[in-house]
């Protein structure tokens, strides 16, 4: 199993608990906005980077993606507007979610909530090879639509 270790940042609401996975299939940790200071309202179409509180040690080899709650999104329109957002594993500041209110009424965020989802993911990193050619493929050059719709 994959550990990643967690401190809280000052200031922040250590009595919210670490991120935990909502059933035992889930693959994605729920993360909670800390905002010990108060609710914050998103008006449509606003954004903001709302705080978990966490400074994380992710193990080099891996990364965390950041992706949105579904309930959120079919209920309430809100996004990750940078989704699936990415950390690091040498990143090591506050971990934060860009969060953008996409529905018609204004939204709050209260603090606790549940505001993302996180997946812990291998992330290997690659050799860039300069070559002359690269093989071709039948799908060729095709791409945004090009398979058809159905």
């Amino acid at each position: 199993m994959t550990v990643i270790k967690c401190r809280w940042a000052q200031g922040a609401d250590a009595t919210l608990g670490l991120p935990e996975y909502a059933t035992t299939g889930a693959a994605g940790a729920d993360l909670r906005a800390n905002l010990p200071e108060g609710t914050l309202t998103l008006a449509p179409m606003a954004r903001a980077l709302v705080s978990t509180g966490l400074h994380m040690e992710i193990p080099r080899g891996f990364e965390v993606q950041i992706r949105p709650r579904s309930g959120l999104a079919l209920n309430h329109g809100i996004m990750l507007p940078n989704s699936p957002g990415t950390i690091d594993s040498d990143y090591r500041g506050i971990v934060g979610v860009i969060i953008l209110n996409g529905g018609a009424d204004p939204f709050e965020i209260l603090h606790g909530m549940r505001i993302a989802q996180m997946v812990v993911a291998p992330a290997p990193q690659a050799t860039f090879e300069r070559v002359e050619e690269i093989d071709e493929t039948d799908r060729a050059q095709g791409g945004f639509g090009s398979t058809g719709v159905d």
